[in-house]
């Protein structure tokens, strides 16, 4: 079987997909991969796929530019002749399935998250629905990593009943984000590590808004970003935000990483106050090494953040309310939130596990194939 599995950057294959490539590997299925071309190709490369370069424009909304993103699709599905294609992120979801369907390629679509597009109101929000709604009518199933996601798509009709399926995120390899004591607290001032993209609609300006008023209220804190920034979309946050920001001595940035394990052993608490989710990876890798957590009241997060039991919700676009809820986990002792920590790590372990996103996909597969 061929399996051709197109996203909008090789960094999320690697990052998120990887250990289901694994599988569809070994079970002798041929991997293609499509993405713009990046570092992350040779990885891939290594492991037996083939990958295959495509130009998109994320943060783009021109319509020529999205017209010949679906005609290279369409071109590759045609050289290749897939048994089945796998959609993620929001371009390729839309313009692959239409692609596909005039191919006859059957087609699993996962909504990972919603998009600033999505979320945002007018004409932008009207053109994504309806494009929504022709490319996955025609499709087989269409996967949603948290139920709002997926009663916002069936309430406005642009998927039935039957095609929704439910599946928990991408998974979490449970061995490789084991749990790792909490670091010693050097003048008893614990770490608030914000990690992932470096965009707005991650509540970055909330992050530095509440550690500012934290710090104006004499709590001895660190409060951290870390993750990659001039990302193509429209809400990134610019280098020189950012400098002007540490500049300020409220914040530090710790750069960008391809292995986030480091930095979370070196965090008391991680901090994630986005707007909406699919469901969070960084929350959930945090949370499998016995972190702490603070995220916002909104779709996704809620998910894996239960308040009281191994962090704190907050509200959302509130920097005030976001302030209170980090202030809560600072004033717990180092046992308080190592008994967080244990919580979500079980939790994780039971609800979230790579090997059960795994098999949810290669049944949604095989189903499709039958």
């Amino acid at each position: 079987m061929i399996v051709c599995i197109a996203v909008n950057a090789a960094w999320n294959v690697v990052n998120f997909r990887l250990g289901l490539i694994q599988a569809l590997l070994a079970q002798g299925h041929q991997v293609h991969v499509l993405a713009p071309a990046g570092p992350e190709f040779s990885i891939l490369e290594q492991l037996g796929c083939m990958v295959y370069p495509l130009n998109i424009d994320c943060k783009g909304s021109n319509p020529i530019n999205d017209i010949r993103l679906m005609l290279q699709l369409h071109a590759y599905y045609t050289r290749v002749c897939p048994d089945v294609v796998l959609h993620y992120t929001i371009k390729p979801v839309i313009y692959g399935s239409l692609a596909a369907h005039h191919l006859g390629i059957p087609v699993l679509n996962t909504v990972t998250g919603l998009g600033t597009a999505f979320l945002s109101s007018g004409w932008l929000q009207s053109v994504v629905k309806k494009l929504y709604r022709l490319a996955l009518k025609p499709t087989s199933s269409v996967i949603f990593q948290n139920p709002d996601d997926k009663q916002l798509f069936l309430d406005n009709n642009l998927v039935s009943e039957t095609q929704a399926l439910l599946v928990p995120g991408s998974g979490i390899d449970i061995e490789r984000f084991s749990p790792v004591p909490l670091p010693d607290q050097q003048g008893d001032r614990p770490v608030f590590l914000l990690l992932g993209r470096m965009l707005r609609d991650k509540g970055i300006a909330e992050f530095v808004e509440a550690a500012q008023w934290l710090k104006t209220q004499g709590l001895q804190a660190r409060f951290v970003l870390l993750g990659f920034l001039g990302v193509e979309n429209l809400s990134a946050v610019t280098r020189e935000q950012m400098e002007a920001w540490v500049a300020t001595g409220i914040v530090e940035y710790w750069g960008e990483t391809s292995d986030v394990r480091p930095m979370i052993a070196r965090a008391d608490c991680v901090v994630l106050p986005s707007y909406r989710e699919g469901m969070p990876r960084t929350l959930l890798e945090a949370s499998a090494m016995g972190r702490p957590l603070v995220a916002t009241d909104v779709p996704g997060c809620r998910e894996v953040v239960q308040d009281g039991v191994n962090g704190a919700l907050c509200r959302v676009k509130d920097g005030p309310s976001l302030a209170q809820a980090m202030l809560r986990i600072a004033q717990l002792s180092p046992a308080q939130r190592l008994a967080l920590g244990l919580a979500g790590r079980e939790r994780v372990e039971r609800l979230f596990a790579e090997r059960y996103v795994i098999n949810c996909y290669l049944k949604a597969i095989s189903g499709m194939l039958k």
